[in-house]
């Protein structure tokens, strides 16, 4: 009797660790980056610098979903006159678009309860469209302050921006291509 009482604990315990886990993406240490092309002889780098989200991984079932959320308007080439460029509407045209792009996908690719892309799509400018992020890096660890599970990731992609609406420079010879990096840390929901 009291081997079948241990199994059933085991199964239980188990079970409760298999479970989905929710995460919430923390602002403080994720920034969405970006790298596009300046007629073919340098690269305006910038990035993102409000985002939020949520991810929701169950290691045991190889699943789970990312969220992310980026405010245009905080987009920081650390140049002022090319943000508010960025953000007018010549570019992002926040006032007719809105602020907000989102990118909501997938994890696939599990190898041992750790994912390697996200398969989903990005929302930007009014236009979503296909985007496969490779997980450069996943990990997860023990917050050492908050006392619960902390996971971290190295995403990149690469895509058209002219496929969203946005060809600007296109006539001067700029890439439409853009490579895209999301930095991010989420901490489990309580």
């Amino acid at each position: 009797m009291k081997q079948v009482i241990t199994t059933l604990l085991m199964c239980a315990a188990t079970g409760a660790i298999a479970a989905p886990v929710a995460y919430e993406i923390d602002p403080a240490h994720t920034f969405p980056s970006f790298e596009a092309d300046h007629m073919g002889i340098s690269f305006w780098r910038g990035k993102i610098n409000k985002s939020s989200g949520t991810v929701v991984l169950d290691r045991a079932a190889g699943t789970g979903t990312v969220n992310v959320e980026m405010d245009l308007a905080s987009i920081d080439f650390g140049q002022d006159q090319l943000n508010t460029w960025a953000a007018g509407k010549d570019f992002f045209d926040v006032p007719k678009y809105g602020a907000k792009a989102v990118y909501q996908g997938t994890l696939a690719g599990f190898n041992a309860g750790t994912p390697s892309e996200v398969r989903g799509t990005l929302t930007l400018h009014g236009v979503t469209k296909p985007v496969v992020l490779k997980l450069n890096r996943f990990k997860c660890i023990p917050h050492p302050m908050l006392k619960r599970e902390l996971c971290g990731a190295d995403a990149s992609a690469t895509f058209n921006r002219e496929e969203f609406g946005l060809p600007a420079g296109k006539d001067y010879g700029f890439s439409m291509d853009v490579a895209l990096r999301i930095q991010v840390e989420a901490v489990a929901k309580q």
